[in-house]
């Protein structure tokens, strides 16, 4: 056994979620590339050693992972390939150019020679009219590496508050690797689904924003609370950091007390009156949002689209128990981000942020499993992202 930690590159990386998993599960991220520069603006203040670099992955040579990593060989490569050519929501082309990154990820595979990779995308990909493209990139590395899938998750399965279904492939070198199976990567066993109520019930109430400010991420006080009133949720997700990671002012709001994320969002009479008239568990008939429900799951969050797609911002759920859409924070915590974590001062690209990401507490399992399978061991054996009991 070794206690020295294994590396990984991050493909496709966003604001960090995959990243965040895998740091948490013993790995160190090396180089993380997004060729969004605001999806990734606060991944170097959240991940302090690792690099991020803006990049279009399609691009990158072998000369370039020289530049990057030197003779480095990473022992894995994780990454989420763009999937609006595939959801099935919106518009579905197959000659979007973003499907062609599904080969490009397979590309580096090829190029770097790893010991493992974990790709994850939408189930849409597993359509018909899609896996095919799946199918041929895969080929290309089904020589070297033992494939585990597709095969599709929920990320209330693995400990968060969200109904998050995605498809989930991964491929090791059995010559480098104890052997997994389909069955390694099964959720957590939970005694019960963390709810809406155990991901939110203890965070504050959203603050205004001030229109001079464009750098502030809308800190707020907890509420006054107790370890009998937080749910072991709550708990986990108020952590501190473990060292490497986190941002130094998040660290030290959070330790006096504050928690960023909280900013309104600001609703007309008529739309506040309409949403806390709406029933739990259904939709708004004009915005299609969706009102929570405190026992329940959240439904998926989604994440819109950047400027150069049109800017539409996604739909978003509807408080349980007020008349307003939730707030970033609120969202974070759904999808199991931790509190430290930070995203952008401005709600929509928070929004885009999480919805694009792969819940932390789905790549912690993932790579959790492999961690162990390559001959390492945690430091104390406890998960960081705590579940619900």
């Amino acid at each position: 056994m070794t206690r020295s930690k294994p590396t990984i590159v991050d493909l496709f990386c966003g604001c960090g979620g995959f990243s965040l998993g895998a740091e948490l599960a013993g790995f160190r991220s090396l180089v993380a590339i997004d060729i969004d520069p605001t999806l990734q603006s606060g991944f170097a203040k959240n991940f302090p050693l690792s690099k991020p670099i803006e990049g279009n992955v399609a691009e990158i040579g072998l000369a370039d992972w020289s530049l990057l990593i030197g003779k480095a060989r990473p022992d894995g490569i994780i990454g989420g390939p763009p999937c609006q050519g595939f959801s099935r929501i919106g518009k579905r082309r197959k000659e979007d150019p973003r499907n062609t990154l599904i080969h490009h990820f397979y590309r580096h595979i090829n190029l770097l020679q790893p010991k493992f990779f974990v790709m994850e995308n939408v189930e849409g990909l597993l359509d018909d009219e899609n896996i095919g493209v799946l199918m041929s990139a895969i080929e290309t590395v089904s020589d070297t590496y033992t494939i585990i899938g597709p095969f599709v998750v929920n990320a209330a399965d693995f400990g968060a508050a969200t109904n998050r279904y995605r498809t989930v492939i991964v491929g090791y070198n059995p010559n480098e690797i104890d052997a997994l199976e389909q069955s390694s990567f099964d959720g957590v066993v939970l005694a019960k689904s963390a709810t809406v109520r155990d991901a939110i019930s203890d965070l504050p109430n959203p603050i205004a924003m001030d229109p001079k400010d464009k750098t502030n991420l809308g800190w707020a006080a907890y509420p006054a609370a107790t370890s009998r009133t937080l749910s072991q949720y709550a708990r986990g997700l108020r952590r501190a950091p473990p060292q490497g990671l986190g941002w130094k002012e998040a660290r030290e709001r959070q330790k006096a007390g504050f928690v960023s994320g909280m900013f309104e969002t600001v609703h007309s009479p008529v739309v506040a009156t309409r949403y806390a008239e709406t029933l739990g568990g259904k939709c708004d008939p004009i915005s299609k949002s969706h009102r929570l429900q405190w026992g329940g799951q959240c439904t998926t969050l989604r994440a819109g689209t950047g400027s150069d797609k049109g800017s539409f911002q996604a739909v978003r759920p509807l408080h349980p128990a007020e008349g307003r859409v939730i707030t970033v924070r609120e969202a974070a915590r759904m999808q199991a981000f931790p509190d430290w974590f930070i995203f952008h001062p401005t709600k929509w690209h928070s929004f885009r942020m999480i919805g694009n990401s792969v819940s932390p507490s789905v790549s912690y399992r993932i790579l959790s499993t492999i961690f162990e399978s390559l001959g390492y061991i945690t430091e104390d054996g406890a998960p960081v992202i705590q579940y619900a009991a």
